[in-house]
């Protein structure tokens, strides 16, 4: 008989090495009550999951609530936990799966390989991935690009769901403007305040200036919607609100693919419903304002809507507060000489919820030249591989799928005549029929709307094709820019985000974000 010999742990190796500090991350997308139940659940499994294993000592819960996933800079736990990684205080993170870390592709990257680099590694424990154990990304980039597919799909059908509501007039309005209270969905007057609204129209009408009238509103104390100060802008903005004369306009703004929000500049469609609500000012002093303001524009040739008051600089409304989502706005700042600068809304108006100072218009101009110059001199290490994965993304599976849903509508619609035949020759009971026909109705609805988000993201691919191709040949052919160049920006950049005063991100058109630093 054989013999097995026994070998004894070495209980002093075992002593001397020390536990992995484990940390677990949760989200929940809705704050609704079984979602936050859901969360609750997570929390309790995880803490413990890694309490239960003695080679892991427990470094920490992190979870966000009722927060979107498709971008990082949303999720205020998130990035508190890579701070924490940052600063050595974990080695390892579990969390539920890709879908929950991030649905945005390029975000979960950026994050597996920031933490890897650290030599931390995440456990994504329904796809069963450990990024430490990994030989190639490709798995993580398909999974995760799965997950922001969902979100897409996800967001598409929110979309249309909202767009119909829009058609029929039952979308019910959320935020209310100064001068109305949102009271399930209506909007009630909120009389303290309309009265302030009245002033503010017979003050315009008097001739009396927006900065006047925002100065005299300060001074007596009396505040803004969200408890601010008044400007000027915040009032030009009321004077042209329509819900003021009771009309309602509805998908003022649009997302992109992105989820990155504009305004509706005739992008999309728009829907009018007049007599929505109960007015606060008549239609014809409301008209009269407008005139009052558009002729102060001609006069200081800021006629509205043309390029000029559009854009009256290359980086108006092309900034935006990494920390806050504000908009910079351009100041003219004296400290012994005269210089431009650019400085966030938010903070303007209270330090405390932002804390991002002004930026010198210089630093944006020398930081966009740099990174020009590096697209220039790189660009066949950098733009040409992007426009070579763009060009091939294998569209046949998603041609495929149109294909196959085309098939299945041309299935229900001969369902619906056979249903229509057998009810107008009596072979069939109207409860039954009727029955039917809006099963029929709504598997139709289900997929014309997912052929719609299919058609959407071959779009959006296409897009991101074109951009690149232009940026592409622009960097082929380009000489070294020597200073800032408004109309190169304006071809390529969708905006810039202030992570800090000493780094910025320039988010191309094409769909990549290059960061630089500032130079102050």
């Amino acid at each position: 008989m054989k013999k097995v010999t026994k070998i004894a742990p070495n209980a002093a190796l075992s002593a001397d090495q020390p536990r992995l500090r484990v940390a677990a991350y949760a989200r929940v997308s809705t704050d609704s009550h079984d979602q936050l139940v859901s969360l609750e659940t997570q929390i309790s499994h995880y803490e413990s999951f890694i309490k239960a294993n003695p080679a892991w000592e427990f470094a920490g819960l992190y979870y966000d609530e009722g927060i979107t996933g498709t971008k990082k800079d949303k999720r205020p736990e998130l990035l508190r936990m890579i701070a924490d990684c940052e600063h050595r205080k974990i080695d390892f993170i579990v969390t539920k799966s890709i879908s929950r870390f991030a649905r945005n592709t390029m975000d979960c990257l950026e994050m597996v390989r920031k933490l890897a680099q650290m030599g931390i590694s995440v456990y994504f424990e329904s796809e069963n991935i450990n990024t430490g154990s990994m030989e190639s990304e490709l798995m993580l980039s398909i999974l995760s690009g799965l997950a922001e597919g969902e979100s897409a799909s996800i967001a598409e059908n929110n979309k249309w769901s909202i767009q119909k509501r829009f058609q029929n007039g039952t979308y019910k309005i959320a935020y209310s403007p100064y001068g109305y209270d949102a009271v399930d969905g209506e909007l009630v007057v909120n009389e303290q305040q309309a009265e302030i609204v009245r002033l503010i129209f017979s003050e315009i009408l008097s001739g009396i200036s927006l900065h006047k009238i925002a100065d005299d509103l300060n001074q007596r104390n009396i505040p803004s919607k969200r408890g601010g100060h008044w400007k000027a802008t915040t009032i030009r903005g009321m004077v042209g609100n329509e819900k003021y004369i009771g009309d309602a306009i509805f998908q003022k703004t649009y997302s992109d693919s992105q989820f990155n929000r504009h305004k509706n500049e005739g992008e999309k469609e728009k829907y009018l419903i007049r007599d929505h609500h109960k007015p606060i000012i008549s239609r014809d002093d409301f008209e009269s304002a407008q005139k009052v303001i558009e002729q102060r524009g001609k006069e200081k040739g800021l006629e509205k809507y043309n390029q000029k008051y559009l854009n009256r600089y290359p980086l108006s409304g092309k900034i935006i507060c990494g920390q806050c989502g504000g908009t910079f706005k351009r100041r003219t700042h004296s400290s012994g000489s005269k210089y431009i600068a650019w400085c966030c809304s938010t903070h303007i108006e209270s330090i405390e919820k932002c804390s991002i100072k002004y930026i010198p218009d210089s630093a944006f101009d020398y930081a966009f030249v740099t990174m020009m110059n590096r697209l220039i001199f790189g660009h066949q290490a950098v733009l040409k591989p992007l426009l070579v994965r763009l060009r091939g993304v294998n569209t046949d599976d998603s041609l495929v799928s149109i294909q196959d849903i085309d098939k299945k509508l041309e299935e229900n619609a001969e369902q619906q005549n056979v249903l229509v035949t057998l009810m107008t020759k009596g072979y069939l009971d109207r409860v039954v029929y009727k029955k039917s026909s809006n099963n029929l109705l709504q598997e139709a609805d289900r997929l014309q709307r997912q052929k719609e988000s299919i058609n959407r993201l071959l779009l959006s691919g296409n897009q991101h094709l074109s951009e690149v191709s232009a940026l592409l040949q622009y960097a082929t052919k380009a000489t070294m820019l020597k200073r800032f160049d408004g109309d190169v920006f304006k071809n390529f950049v969708n905006r810039i985000i202030v992570y800090s005063r000493t780094e910025i991100g320039f988010e191309l058109k094409c769909g990549i974000t290059l960061k630089e630093r500032l130079v102050i």
